[in-house]
């Protein structure tokens, strides 16, 4: 493949969405952009106390459009733009939304602008709680073991709960639901010019993991098990799909439209979607029996083993294993973090309350403030970990659980809450960092350990993302806590880079995703090794994590 070929991968993360040009014979990066959501900034649609969070589609097409032109320009304009053969998407998900008939978003429909309920539900909006505990209960009654695939636990974050809190909350929105779209299917019906919901191609990772999809079951389980839930779900299912499409074929071709609107030859090839996480692991590089770990807000932990290995092996507690979820042909299994990123944020903002009382205060000007408030906050986690790191070994009496966000994996509950203990007058702002540090190290190693005593082995770690990153304190300590190296990866948006590998991979250049990794990735820039000298310091610490957790989990029952 000697002749010049672009490819455009599109990362639609929690916060914003990166666009990257590619170069599809070396997965060098020829330019980038990030566009941040502006009604997500503002806070609208969300009400964190109630752990409702949606997302308005115009935020999302807004950035595609935005994103997609500036990386153009950026790389050099119209003669760029006419070598782009390939065009894949990843989403955060399960983030779902009702359509209409034709596809569209309620949210973009008229009556329904401002409707959160219209919109998309984000990843992390956990309103569905009571529905996630009903679809537990009611899988229990039948002969066929509908969450088996799934990890035997459904989550509020998935498909389903999210959709019947949301028909059982707005009439309105019920009565002109027609279906019920993942983000990362209905971008490519989008680009494609998509005009009829029955013909939105929906992805194999998304069905799999997140809406009971499995080829055992003919596709999503039969009727009866969604309408004696709750007759509110009667015939929904005919409004969904039975197919399901890995990441590596067409959605399709661009639409004119689109191609027009974004300055693109009207042949350009649009991938089908999965979530950020799965191709994510993909632009890692990730091996079979490697724990990619995708760190950011949350982490979306995936693994990859052949199938014959896996065999009819269930691991509990995960969320989910789907052949060809990640990789073609490969069994792709699921796992994560609630909130990891999120806990260090979560510290900052504490700590940097009296941050916010500047511009109150007549000592300094609005603009001083400002500036002064972004310098302090741009460096407290940097310095926290600096602090932390210093301390001794022997003086480490604070212990924490990372169920800030809810536990994820394994064994999801989203009503759990975090905990810190062993505070004393002593406990300093470093040493409560600290232990808020291990206890999202101490959640990786539960997952790790997960996977090990249901018989899939992990060889090692990989480590993609934010945090990874920007975080050697967080990275060394995790190394230490699993007691394996963790690499690096080099690419500075992996999540999009691996959308571009499916994009060239759905585009024809390469015949296999395996054959777009090897060719378009970037290697590793760091490896952290263990350090066998706090082995034992973090065993014994990893034990007395897991008996706060149990007391924790325990005193939720008693007090709830």
């Amino acid at each position: 493949m000697n002749e010049t070929k672009y490819v455009i991968g599109i990362d639609y993360g929690s916060d914003s969405v990166r666009s990257v040009i590619v170069d599809a014979l070396n997965g060098t990066e020829i330019s980038s952009s990030v566009f941040y959501y502006p009604r997500w900034q503002k806070g609208q649609y969300c009400e964190p106390a109630k752990n409702q969070f949606r997302q308005h589609p115009l935020d999302y097409v807004e950035g595609l459009e935005h994103t997609i032109k500036d990386c153009i320009k950026k790389a050099g304009g119209e003669k760029i733009a006419k070598l782009i053969k390939g065009i894949a998407v990843d989403t955060t998900g399960s983030t779902p939304v009702a359509v209409d008939k034709t596809g569209t978003p309620l949210a973009l429909t008229p009556g329904f602008g401002e409707n959160p309920h219209a919109m998309f539900v984000l990843w992390k909006d956990h309103t569905a709680v009571k529905e996630a505990a009903q679809i537990n209960e009611h899988a229990t009654k039948f002969d066929t073991n509908y969450l088996k695939y799934i990890g035997g636990i459904y989550s509020s974050e998935w498909f389903w709960a999210k959709l019947l809190r949301t028909l059982r909350t707005d009439e309105a929105v019920r009565n002109a639901c027609v279906s019920w779209v993942e983000h990362c299917d209905w971008i490519p019906f989008l680009l494609t010019g998509g005009t009829d919901a029955t013909e939105i191609k929906r992805n194999r990772c998304a069905a799999g993991h997140k809406a009971l999809w499995a080829e055992e079951f003919d596709g999503l389980p039969p009727n009866e098990f969604f309408s004696s839930l709750d007759p509110i779900l009667d015939g929904f299912r005919e409004n969904l799909f039975t197919e399901t499409y890995t990441s590596n074929e067409p959605a399709g071709i661009i639409s004119a439209e689109w191609a027009t609107r974004l300055g693109l030859n009207n042949d350009v090839v649009i991938g089908v979607g999965a979530f950020d996480a799965h191709m994510g692991a993909v632009g890692g590089q990730i091996e079979p029996y490697h724990l990619c770990k995708i760190m950011g807000t949350s982490t979306c932990d995936i693994l990859v083993a052949p199938n014959e290995d896996i065999n009819h092996k269930m691991v509990a507690g995960i969320c989910g294993q789907v052949d060809g979820s990640v990789i073609p042909g490969t069994m792709g299994l699921e796992a994560g973090q609630s909130a990891f990123g999120d806990t260090y944020a979560w510290f900052k903002n504490v700590i940097s309350w009296p941050l916010n009382l500047l511009n109150e205060s007549s000592l300094v000007d609005s603009e001083t403030a400002i500036a002064l408030k972004e310098e302090i906050e741009s460096k407290i986690i940097s310095n926290l970990s600096n602090a932390a790191d210093a301390l001794g070994d022997e003086d480490y009496a604070e212990l924490a659980v990372d169920w800030l966000n809810g536990r994820r994996t394994p064994d999801a509950n989203q009503e759990l809450k975090g905990s810190i203990a062993g505070l004393s007058l002593a406990s300093d702002a470093p040493r409560i960092f600290r232990a808020l540090a291990a206890a999202t190290c101490f959640g990786a190693k539960s997952i790790v350990d997960r996977f090990i005593e249901q018989g899939v082995p992990v060889k090692g770690i990989i480590g993609i993302g934010g945090v990874a990153k920007k975080s050697p304190y967080i990275m060394q300590m995790m190394a230490d806590v699993l007691e394996m190296p963790i690499r690096i990866h080099k690419f500075e948006h992996t999540c999009a880079l691996g959308a571009a590998m499916f994009a060239a991979t759905a585009a024809g250049i390469y015949n296999t995703v395996e054959d777009a990794m090897q060719a378009m990735g970037t290697g590793f820039e760091k490896t952290y090794e263990p350090n066998l000298a706090k082995q034992e310091l973090y065993r014994n610490h990893y034990e007395r994590y897991k008996a706060l957790g149990a007391f924790t989990e325990q005193h939720l029952k008693t007090i709830h």
